[in-house]
């Protein structure tokens, strides 16, 4: 089961990593490069999306169907596998969230840096015509 969670991370450290490039100023030399290779990139990226929908309800179903454990009805160690099972559950859902903010963000930056770039060439388009 820690394989599609470690997919799941250096996917969302992928993104991340992108954002942080396409945002960072003064690379305008890469920007371009980098936005085709982002774009091409969000199509298989968005496989991201179900897949994060499918952990989701598998860290509910291991919640409704873990057994109940209170500190009278449980040993120590009982108890300690209990929480520590809540906190990867915890966890999990916030690598889940965090993996699909960077999917959004990601998506909606480069699309405003693609209107952005159009933008500038209608510009320069309108002064040469001038």
């Amino acid at each position: 089961m820690a394989l599609e969670w470690v997919v799941l991370g250096y996917t969302a450290g992928a993104e991340a990593i992108m954002l942080l490039l396409l945002t960072v100023p003064g690379l305008d030399g890469l920007r371009k490069g980098l936005i085709a290779v982002i774009r091409n990139l969000l199509k298989p990226f968005m496989s991201v999306v179900p897949f994060c929908l499918f952990l989701l309800m598998d860290i509910y179903w291991k919640y409704e169907t873990r057994p109940s454990c209170d500190e009278e009805s449980c040993t120590p160690s009982e108890y300690l596998r209990h929480q520590k099972s809540i906190m990867k559950s915890q966890r999990n859902a916030l690598l889940i969230a965090a993996a699909l903010i960077l999917y959004w963000l990601l998506y909606s930056i480069t699309s405003l840096v693609v209107k952005i770039e159009q933008l500038n060439q209608r510009l320069e388009r309108l002064k040469n015509s001038d």
